[in-house]
């Protein structure tokens, strides 16, 4: 089974360039694997400026370009799995889109805070929200249309540490047919991950990693006071309980797509920063 590793530090889908710093570290924090080559999609360094909107999402042209970057290096690459290191939530898309051309029957745990169902008439701009709607083929129609094969369904979906949504983003999954659970105080139970896991042949991670608490990781975006995002709110899980859900759905099931999206290492990239400012390291 030929497994790649797709570095895909989009930054512009979220509006935030620690995204990209953040992608490009996570290469170094994961086991080095010689079995699974790094494959990059180009995605242009964030350069300060800011970006414009058009039909409803931010950034368009460099969104679009990632995401058919990405395309091309998966077609290029013809992987049997794919290990996604991103980046925000965009990145999934096209992987996710890829692998379900290449297998029947495939489910998404979908480990994150937040639904990912938005809009483009939803007043919040960054395509990473619009993802998994997207995927669904009920998203931003200009993403989904991007898309080579089938549209996931409703019940093909299973969400994981989905803390309080928007009253829009309720009403889109309910219009969507998705059945999911709010779990601001109680995760969805084993025994749902377990049913879920055994009614597909493969199935696909995606890891948002503010999924985890602020006040116990700091490296996530509702970690950082300054932020607002859509106005929502953090996620509740610990490290100790997402490394505990991971080890039994990679152990019991045929995981063939894992993506690790919104790691923001604000401290590190501090650093980064400031000892870019110092010449002696530059000259």
């Amino acid at each position: 089974m030929k497994t790649i590793r797709l570095l895909y530090p989009d930054h512009v889908s979220g509006g935030l360039e620690t995204y990209y710093f953040g992608a490009n570290l996570l290469t170094h924090i994961l086991p080095a694997n010689d079995k699974q080559p790094l494959v990059k999609v180009e995605v242009a360094p964030p350069d300060g400026k800011e970006k414009t909107v058009a039909d409803g999402i931010y950034a368009k042209d460099e969104v679009f370009a990632g995401i058919k970057d990405a395309m091309e290096k998966i077609d290029e690459e013809k992987p049997d799995r794919i290990i996604t290191i991103g980046g925000n939530c965009m990145v999934s898309l096209a992987p996710f889109d890829y692998l379900h051309g290449q297998y029947d029957n495939v489910g998404i745990i979908w480990i994150d805070a937040h639904p990912d169902v938005s809009t483009v008439n939803d007043g919040y701009p960054n395509a990473h929200a619009m993802v998994l709607g997207s995927l669904m083929g009920r998203g931003a129609e200009p993403l989904a249309e991007m898309m080579k094969n089938r549209k996931f369904k409703a019940d093909e979906i299973l969400y994981v540490g989905l803390q309080k949504l928007h009253d829009y983003q309720e009403k889109t999954l309910q219009n969507m047919g998705v059945d999911y659970k709010v779990q601001t105080d109680e995760f969805v139970s084993d025994d749902a991950i377990r049913e879920f896991m055994q009614r597909f042949d493969h199935l696909l991670i995606h890891l948002d990693i503010d999924v985890l608490d602020e006040h116990f990781f700091h490296s996530t975006y509702f970690a950082n006071s300054e932020l607002v995002g859509d106005g929502a709110g953090g996620g509740k899980m610990t490290v100790e309980k997402l490394s505990k859900l991971l080890e039994y759905i990679t152990e019991n099931a045929r995981v063939v797509g894992f993506t690790i999206a919104e790691y923001l290492p604000f401290d590190a990239y501090r650093l980064h920063k400031m000892f870019s400012e110092i010449r002696l390291f530059t000259e």
